[in-house]
């Protein structure tokens, strides 16, 4: 009767650009694309597979954590997983099965309100929308109807409960400050609690005022503060140790120590966390200490005997409430003491403001389609969850038969009211300034959202709610206020169809096209297209139809588009020309280009394109960054070659300086380091290592003390001893590559760069389970290429740190 249950809270705000529906690159996550992958890496995927150490460090088994916890992902981080990493994203769904077998035939993921706003800040309808479209969401995946929700930064108040009970939903998880008052069921004496007295081992029930009821977990939250903030992820035991010290000695009752934390806890904010978790798992199960269960199969077994009342409008990250949310409330991550946020009160009153307008909008323009708007808003998740069910969905909703404009409308109608969700956002208001990336996002959503009105109705919104911005000052000088925020980060980020052109026309001097392509959330169909070249410069020409996969929205535009071999480019785009026009316009460019006269050819493009001129700075920032590569490959590789030749004419004189223990002189040092550096980079990219080389550049790395960029080179070598590791796997037999895998971690080993052996040794313990009792039987009975196998294959297996035990 003794029970624990572990929930992590998992979750990233969508950081998708409203106008691609894809996340672009984040230089702050470096080596990573963004933040979203260097979390996966970190923690979501380690988690899939945590390891369980002996006492000397070595792996004996490998568990999926998220079957044995309690959790709940973001809904817009699984579409992102989905797409983006899709072995991880399987593993997660695979551990909600394993979990209903262990745990009674309850499933431990529960779901999320879908992008994370505070439910007590929001109006009803909006409630509505955020739980109905969580629950279908978590449907569509799992495959089964959630017990449980998560209410973001576990914000409540009673409305969100009833909406929640309506909806089936049986239980959510708040903070133990967030409970009011308790009593036993059939008593009438209430008990006032607070955060020091409430009674987190037991389930409570809450009677609504509709009379519907739902069930509620308080979290430990002493101990949910020591794993979040305190260093009790150091020690796998010592944190088993301290759940089970908060059981109490009376083992007659049934009692549930849980607590919740956010799951990147385990692995993002502390590295190896996940171990720490899978470890603090296993010694409670070996030891027998108490049963490890989720709170559906707890509430199963054990049906509340106690009532509560919970204190409206609180959270688990504002001791004010959820002011943080709307007010200076004097919480923030402590990261600028000197800084205030004033700013949400405005950025808060122009979202508001925003939200209204739309409202007016939607119930005035979908009326036209729909017989009940907002419910078909609340159904529109099935389109948002897979794109190809659009004209189902119409057929289902509609009033009519709608045409290609109709739907158009409609669908801008519902994307609007889709941006004005994700607008709110909780993470816009939680950081220190209104310049923050995570305000930024929530305003481009905002952005979107009135692009999509003004499309609709021809009046912009946007002059008004850059006037309340206003008020939203920040507390970076050259930033001055919201709407100056707005105007350096958001008005250039927006893309209209002309603009998906300017890509597409660049880009395709770098890339083949196929006739018809996609482009983030595009479809690009070619009407007429040629590419010429003159040395270093390049041209195209073409007209094609670009078609959003979102709201069918469709232009044919004409384009031309020049480049100069290095990073300057320049790319005229307009509407359709009349055919003839066009025709002229080809033959006058191309005609300029073949003479060799650039000057000539750009003053073309303006002629026919003027004032549509493009550069590379209009570009989107993935391919921005790629064509930038692309032209700046042969410099950088110049630039190499430079210091590789004088690296290679002084080695002599270097090494002979080190016999006499003299320090190089700073010229040769920076030359070593660069070359260094960039050649064990360079190594890791390739198909093949040729081991030789890495010997010698390590003994370089070594001899002149080389600053290394570790991080970098990790990186590429991670990915490089994946590979290899993978193509193991799939053939086990392939002693050379296992020779190789050993001989580079020993190597790197000598200059203390550690790659992540998190998916190599997943591999070589799946080999394990998958052949080594058959090559070990074998090896026994003298087959002698069993038996090479078998210790070269333990060799490497000492090497990845994992225990196998043999018979």
């Amino acid at each position: 009767m003794r029970y624990i249950c572990i929930h992590g809270h998992f979750y990233q705000p969508p950081r998708e650009n409203p106008w691609l529906e894809s996340v672009e690159l984040e230089d702050t996550a470096y080596p990573y694309h963004d933040w979203n992958e260097r979390i996966t890496a970190e923690c979501y995927a380690p988690n899939t597979a945590s390891r369980i150490l002996n006492p000397y460090g070595f792996i004996v088994d490998i568990i999926n954590n998220y079957s044995k916890i309690s959790f709940n992902f973001g809904p817009t981080l699984l579409i992102w997983l989905k797409e983006n990493k899709p072995e991880v994203y399987k593993k997660i769904l695979e551990a909600d099965r394993l979990s209903a077998k262990r745990f009674s035939g309850h499933g431990s993921a529960i779901a999320q309100a879908y992008n994370h706003i505070i439910l007590p800040l929001a109006n009803t309808q909006d409630k509505k929308t955020q739980i109905y479209w969580g629950i279908r969401d978590f449907t569509s995946r799992f495959e089964r109807y959630p017990e449980g929700m998560w209410l973001p930064e576990t914000a409540v108040d009673y409305e969100t409960l009833e909406i929640l009970a309506k909806y089936g939903i049986k239980f959510t998880i708040l903070a133990p400050h967030q409970a009011k008052r308790v009593k036993k069921i059939e008593s009438k004496d209430w008990i006032e609690v607070n955060e020091k007295n409430i009674d987190t081992t037991k389930s409570y029930l809450c009677k609504l005022p509709s009379g519907r009821n739902i069930n509620i977990f308080f979290y430990n939250g002493k101990v949910s503060h020591k794993v979040a903030f305190g260093r009790l992820l150091v020690n796998g035991e010592t944190f088993a140790k301290e759940l089970i010290f908060n059981l109490k000695n009376d083992k007659t009752i049934p009692q549930i120590v849980n607590i919740a934390t956010d799951g990147e806890t385990y692995g993002h904010y502390y590295r190896f966390g996940d171990m720490a978790l899978s470890y603090c798992l296993y010694y409670i199960e070996t030891n027998h200490l108490a049963e490890i269960t989720n709170y559906a199969e707890y509430l199963m077994k054990y049906p509340p005997i106690y009532e509560v009342e919970i204190r409206e409008n609180t959270s688990w990250s504002c001791i004010h409430g959820v002011e943080r949310w709307k007010n200076d409330c004097g919480c923030n991550t402590g990261k600028h003491p000197q800084w205030n946020q004033s700013w949400r009160k405005p950025l808060r009153e122009a979202m508001d403001w925003l939200r209204d307008q739309l409202i007016s909008i939607y119930e005035e323009k979908a009326s036209k389609y729909f017989a009940d708007p907002w419910k078909v808003k609340n159904e529109y998740i099935e389109v948002i969850l897979d794109r190809s069910r659009t004209e189902k969905f119409f057929k289902t909703y509609a009033i009519k038969e709608l045409s290609l404009e109709e739907k158009r409308e409609a669908l801008k109608l519902l994307e609007m009211q889709r941006n004005a969700l994700l607008m709110y956002t909780s993470c816009g208001w939680y950081f220190d300034d209104i310049s923050g990336i995570e305000s930024i996002q929530i305003m481009k959503y905002a952005a979107r959202a009135m692009q999509l009105a003004e499309e609709i109705t021809g009046i912009s919104l946007e002059e008004k709610y850059l006037d309340i911005l206003k008020d939203a000052l920040s507390n970076i000088p050259k930033f001055e206020n919201g709407a100056k925020v707005y105007k350096l980060f958001v008005k250039p980020s927006i893309v209209k169809l002309q603009k998906v052109g300017v890509h597409y026309a660049i880009s395709s001097l770098f890339r083949d096209y196929t006739p018809k392509t996609q482009i983030f959330c595009y479809t690009i169909e070619k009407k007429m297209y040629e590419k010429f070249e003159a040395g270093k410069f390049g041209l195209a020409i073409g007209r094609v139809k670009i078609t959003s996969n979102i709201t069918l929205d469709e232009e044919i535009v004409d384009f031309a588009a020049l480049h100069f071999g290095d990073h300057n480019s320049c790319v005229g785009v307009s509407s359709y020309k009349d055919d003839q026009i066009f025709q002229n316009m080809f033959l006058e460019i191309k005609n300029a280009f073949e003479t060799g006269d650039m000057t000539e050819t750009l003053k073309t493009i303006n002629k026919y394109f003027s004032p549509e001129i493009y550069t590379l700075r209009h570009l989107f920032k993935d391919e921005q960054r790629k064509i930038l590569k692309q032209a700046l490959k042969f410099v950088i590789k110049e630039i190499k070659n430079i210091f590789r030749d004088i690296y290679e004419e002084q080695y002599n004189i270097m090494n002979f300086l080190r016999t006499l223990d003299v320090p190089l002189p700073a010229p040769m040092f920076v030359v070593a380091e660069l070359v260094v550096n960039e050649e064990l980079k360079d190594m890791f990219k390739k198909e093949k290592i040729n081991i030789e080389n890495l010997e010698k550049l390590v003994k370089d790395a070594k001899r002149w003390k080389i600053r290394l960029q570790k991080e970098g080179i990790e990186f590429h070598a991670t990915s490089f001893l994946e590979k290899r590791a993978e193509e193991l796997y799939n053939k086990p037999e392939d002693l050379q590559n296992m020779q190789d895998l050993i001989a580079i971690l020993d190597l790197l080993k000598e200059i203390s760069i550690e790659p992540n052996l998190w998916k190599i040794q997943n591999e070589c313990f799946y080999i394990a389970k998958k052949i080594f009792k058959i090559a070990e039987k074998e090896a026994k009975s003298g087959n002698e290429k069993y038996q090479k196998w078998l210790e070269k294959f333990l060799e490497l297996c000492k090497v990845l740190k994992i225990k196998i035990i043999t018979s």
